[in-house]
């Protein structure tokens, strides 16, 4: 009966916004393992008592990225982790981006501007700031050329913060045909969903945003399916993933780009699949039960 940590994050008072942790819970435990779903940074957990740490939904460690590095660490020395360290710690900065674009992945040009960097930001289109670290659209905004000096605020509030700022063309398309998800599970295509646009003209950077509106299903095409696959098999490990999400839109010509990668703690909307619950469980026992 092996044991599984399914990794979470403290809500505090509020409820958890991880919808699919207590039916991944319950799945595992109905498949034969003891599962549960302790926060990542309580002090007083034995991961080692653990046959598997399956980091599922920290989502407060982009702010906490020193914090959330030393516990890596710590759970590199006493248990297995999944997915596999060298890949966390790669796929926890999205400078990740430039490695796969240099690939050959069709990705979203991407610009980085580190503290004490000069702000040479776009004059002919619009454009996207947010951070190299961070989750749920967080001081994520899109601007006009005509919002320079707000995008300069922007800009001028992360770095003293500490953060490396990315600069993108915004997808127009984004605004027509949304972005689309393909989760991968076990080494196989999992199901994928579709969302409306994140970013809305004239929203502030540090406003709370609703990450994942007007979720449904999607069936793949197969020049996503071509995007996604290559963007996996880019990624520089020769450890298999337990789990990805391959987040794509359309680019100018209509053809898909990569916009994210999620290696880490992707949400899985098993709600809106929850025929994928199944093999999501029979996936992580295996994880669990493989030989080391």
């Amino acid at each position: 009966m092996p044991r599984i940590a399914l990794a979470t994050y403290d809500p505090g008072a509020g409820p958890g916004k991880d919808r699919d942790l207590p039916v991944l819970v319950r799945a595992l435990n109905d498949a034969g393992a003891r599962a549960d779903a302790p926060f990542w940074d309580d002090p007083g957990v034995d991961w080692a008592g653990y046959d598997l740490v399956v980091i599922r939904s920290p989502w407060d460690y982009s702010w906490r990225a020193a914090e959330f590095s030393r516990w890596l660490e710590r759970m590199g020395r006493v248990t297995r982790v999944a997915n596999p360290l060298d890949v966390v710690r790669w796929n926890t900065d999205k400078r990740y981006l430039g490695d796969l674009a240099a690939a050959g992945v069709p990705t979203v040009p991407t610009d980085y501007i580190a503290p004490g960097e000069p702000a040479a930001l776009p004059s002919g289109h619009e454009y996207v700031i947010k951070p190299t670290s961070g989750a749920g659209a967080r001081f994520a905004a899109r601007y006009t050329p005509a919002e320079h000096d707000t995008a300069l605020r922007q800009l001028a509030r992360m770095h003293a913060e500490g953060f490396t700022a990315m600069v993108q063309p915004y997808l127009a398309g984004i605004d027509v045909t949304g972005e689309r998800a393909l989760q991968f599970f076990g080494g196989r295509l999992l199901h994928a969903s579709r969302k409306a646009a994140v970013l809305t003209p004239g929203t502030p950077y540090d406003a709370d945003k609703v990450a994942h509106p007007g979720l449904t299903p999607w069936q793949p095409t197969d020049a996503e399916l071509a995007v996604a696959e290559k963007a996996l098999a880019a990624v520089p490990t020769r450890s298999p993933l337990l789990y990805a999400r391959v987040d794509l839109a359309d680019g100018p010509d209509g053809a898909p780009l990569l916009m994210e990668l999620e290696l880490v703690e992707p949400n899985l909307f098993l709600f809106l699949h929850p025929d994928s619950v199944p093999h999501v469980a029979t996936a992580i026992l295996a994880e669990a039960e493989a030989p080391v």
